[in-house]
């Protein structure tokens, strides 16, 4: 009996990670070219999508540690999020994730390390984008023109590297977004008169970060403050660089984001 439970069990739990690995190939893999240059990214449509309809765009920018060219790693953290039923069912939505090349950087920042292996990040408040932004605002600039693109609910969110991206496209396309929520990230708070009354802002971090000094956020939640930025921003006491977890907890998280609109 206790073999017949065993084995029933470990059906269950590979059926379980088979499921969730079928899943993500809900997100279809397609690729962007523009000027010769391509960028890899993965789409996810509402259920049962209609052409004839108009749906918000969601943009997610993975980490530093997602990098490369399998048109795959991107998804790791935040995809089951929108894959979720119930939130598929209340907030359909067209979602995309882009992958950055292994060699590039969402934000144009300066990133550099002491001799104990911490790393200090400078953002620049001025220069052209990177070659891998300069791909997402141009697929960015063509998604917003399809027909089925509600462009009053047009959201951006990214973690970490993706984070620091956030507030990277948000100043470079302002108008577009209705709202962001970059996640252990960080940005110039010079930059923050650019979009503080264009779009509205959810900051998280974790407290015990150790690779992206929650700072960063701190100096960015206060500047978007100054200007009158309709903003809030969640610190997590006990989070390290995580803070994507707790962050994807919010019970709020999906209703928030998806209220907005220009």
């Amino acid at each position: 009996m206790k073999i017949k439970i065993y084995i029933s069990t470990l059906i269950a739990f590979c059926l379980s990670i088979t499921l969730r690995a079928q899943d993500k190939e809900l997100f279809e893999r397609e690729t962007f070219i523009s000027d010769g240059d391509t960028l890899l990214y993965r789409i996810l449509y509402p259920e049962n999508f209609d052409r004839d309809k108009t749906y918000p765009l969601v943009l997610f920018l993975h980490g530093a540690g997602e990098r490369g060219n399998d048109n795959k790693k991107q998804l790791v953290h935040g995809s089951s999020l929108f894959l979720q039923e119930e939130n598929r069912e209340k907030y359909p939505a067209v979602v995309v994730f882009p992958q950055c090349p292994k060699e590039d950087y969402w934000s144009n920042v300066s990133v550099t390390r002491n001799e104990a292996g911490k790393r200090s990040f400078d953002f620049s408040p001025e220069g052209p984008p990177t070659k891998a932004m300069q791909l997402v605002l141009s697929m960015m600039d063509s998604l917003k023109q399809l027909a089925t693109t509600d462009q009053s609910r047009i959201y951006m969110a990214g973690l970490s590297m993706g984070g620091m991206g956030t507030f990277e496209i948000v100043k470079r396309r302002p108008k577009l977004f209705a709202a962001a929520m970059p996640i252990c990230g960080g940005g110039n708070p010079d930059d923050a008169s650019l979009y503080a009354d264009q779009v509205a802002f959810w900051i998280f971090h974790g407290a015990k970060d150790d690779i992206v000094d929650p700072a960063h956020s701190e100096k960015m939640y206060q500047a978007l403050r100054a200007e009158g930025a309709n903003v809030k921003f969640s610190l997590y006491p006990e989070a390290n660089h995580n803070s994507w977890d707790p962050a994807f907890a919010e019970p709020e998280f999906m209703s928030w984001l998806f209220s907005k609109s220009k």
